[in-house]
């Protein structure tokens, strides 16, 4: 065992126990703990759990990876999903939360009805699997890299944690893993940024230092073959750009898995709180990712130009047993990089390494590898609990508790809720051993298909009191469709390319469009149809309005706000 392994097997170790014991001391036996943690979380720790939740493999693993080859073109992956945060936060989150419902499909079926629930809720389990996958394929990655572990290896272990600690914690038990998930994973991100930050440019501020090797970087650049890191739209049209940061961004407005988080607190006014420290946490690492893209990119460069193919650095030959790097094979010396193999670079580096690289790349010591490794799998693990408790949620209340069995008591719901999670973990798996993409872009067709699906119609069931039920199912058929036939087309299995995509749009960008669609439909149906029945309306009313007293004319609290130890009196 080689040392970077064993520092890797000791944080990963370390990390798997603290995970489980938590699990273990949280475990539950009623559905509400399950689901929504009894709504007891406090807003702190409420806001890191929502902070690693949501920022998954793909903003440890792959996004920085994404802006050190597409350089400001990448930046639409930083505007669309921490834009999309505070739309979800300011928009949508504290008024599902004064309905005060489990899941998302759950205020969709209140909202308009039980059929819709039911579309919801198998739009919520396709959003869910599709990026699970992106969670299991970066789990897989760690595993094969720093571990000796095969892809399929590292994707089974990683699922078997997962399930292990959800299964017996259900929200209550995810949330507190996920606390200590967000202290692994941001510690993981921030000293090797910092380390190298002050290697390169002797400031050890990643978030200021980096902007002063931009030039240099352009320059090698150009050399190597790569586009002008600092040149707008120089790989994506305009167009592109402004669709893959809308569907991005109210694709984060519409994520079950981060919207059932803001459940958990005991106010709207904690849901509020929760909002404000997630914000926090996620800049943290949101603010570091373009350095850590632009350092790795730089040393990688600096380290492989014009260098015999015999003579090239450690680094290379350890990822390039894992397949994710590649040297040509009538290369000699490396004058050119890619990302994609269809270049006919001499050197082709995948998205996902960077991250898990860059320790190796700067030649920092092995611990430092190791606990990279071990904030990916933080990373990968807190996001994919959270997506495994939708399709469990949506499969037991949504389907089985409203759909077949009533009367189910809480410990058969909490048992096909368990098998449920069980077979979606073993579906996971199996996409995750050949996911259709990078990680992040993965990830972005989920966040496409929650724009297109769930997003519409939640902004309409809150602000639109006309809408009604067949034009809310109608809108999420017709939007997700749309939206999910289009990604099928552009996958390479179809021989599309680039070239062939509609106006220039891509797959990452199609949920703009399906969202639209959705709108649309949704309002057209509705105005054809008979408007929703009275007591829906006011109940809408109740959600957006706080009500007057006849005498005062004072605004009287929400339940549950007047007096919290979250927000004081009102």
């Amino acid at each position: 065992m080689s040392e970077i392994q064993l520092w890797t097997t000791i944080f990963i170790v370390l990390s798997f126990g603290v995970y489980i014991y938590i699990a273990w001391r949280s475990r539950v036996s009623e559905t509400e703990s399950f689901y929504v943690a009894k709504h007891g979380v406090p807003t702190v720790a409420n806001g890191a759990a929502i902070a690693a939740d949501w920022m998954s493999a793909a903003s440890f693993i792959s996004m920085a990876g994404l802006l050190a080859f597409l350089g400001s073109d990448g930046s639409v992956y930083l505007m669309g999903w921490t834009g999309g945060y505070v739309l979800l936060a300011m928009l949508i989150a504290p008024y599902l939360r004064k309905w005060g419902k489990y899941t998302v499909p759950e205020f969709v079926g209140e909202r308009y009805n039980e059929t819709v629930r039911t579309v919801a809720a198998a739009a919520a389990i396709i959003i869910s699997f599709t990026y699970v996958v992106g969670q299991m394929n970066g789990g897989g990655i760690v595993f094969s890299r720093f571990l000796g572990i095969g892809l399929t290896g590292g994707v089974l272990i990683a699922a078997g944690i997962i399930f292990i600690y959800a299964v017996l914690g259900g929200m209550k038990g995810i949330t507190w893993t996920q606390v200590a998930q967000y202290t692994v994973l941001i510690v993981a991100y921030l000293i090797p940024a910092v380390a190298v930050s002050q290697q390169v440019t002797g400031f050890p501020i990643p978030q200021v230092s980096f902007g002063t090797i931009l030039d240099e970087l352009n320059a090698i650049g150009a050399e190597m073959g790569l586009e002008q890191y600092t040149e707008a739209f120089a790989q994506q049209p305009m167009i592109n750009m402004f669709l893959v940061t809308l569907a991005l961004m109210i694709g984060t407005a519409g994520l079950p898995h981060v919207i059932i988080r803001f459940y958990t607190t005991r106010t709207v006014r904690g849901s509020r709180h929760s909002a404000f420290w997630a914000l926090l946490f996620i800049a943290i690492l949101y603010t570091t990712a373009p350095a850590v893209g632009a350092f790795t990119k730089l040393n990688l460069l600096e380290g492989v130009k014009g260098t015999a193919v015999d003579a090239l650095p450690q680094w290379i030959n350890n990822w390039a047993t894992t397949g994710l790097v590649t040297i040509a094979p009538d290369a000699e010396t490396i004058n050119s990089v890619s990302n994609s193999a269809a270049d006919g670079a001499d050197l082709t580096i995948n998205n996902d390494i960077l991250v898990l690289a860059s320790p190796e790349i700067a030649g920092l010591p092995a611990p430092i590898i190791g606990l990279v490794a071990a904030g990916g799998m933080a990373a990968a693990l807190s996001t994919a609990a959270g997506l495994l408790l939708v399709i469990s949620s949506s499969v037991s209340h949504d389907f089985y508790f409203r759909r077949i069995r009533k009367h189910a008591d809480d410990n058969e719901r909490l048992l096909v809720g368990r098998i449920a999670m069980a077979l979606a973990v073993v579906v996971a798996i199996v996409a995750g051993i050949n996911p259709p993409a990078f990680v992040a872009e993965v990830v972005a067709f989920a966040f496409g298909m929650a724009a297109a699906s769930f997003f519409p119609a939640i902004v309409l069931g809150i602000f639109w009191k006309r809408c009604n039920a067949k034009g809310a199912a109608a809108g999420i058929v017709v939007g997700l469709g749309f939206t999910i036939t289009y990604m099928i087309w552009t996958l390479d299995v179809f021989g599309t390319t680039a070239n062939d995509y509609i106006l220039g749009i891509s797959p990452q960008g199609i949920g703009a469009v399906g969202a639209a669609v959705n709108f649309i439909v949704a309002v057209i149906v509705s105005k054809l149809t008979s408007p929703p029945p009275k007591h829906i309306e006011e109940m809408v009313e109740n959600m957006r309005y706080p009500a007057v007293t006849a005498q005062s004319g004072s605004r009287t609290a929400p339940a549950g706000e007047s007096g919290s130890p979250e927000g004081g009196t009102s």
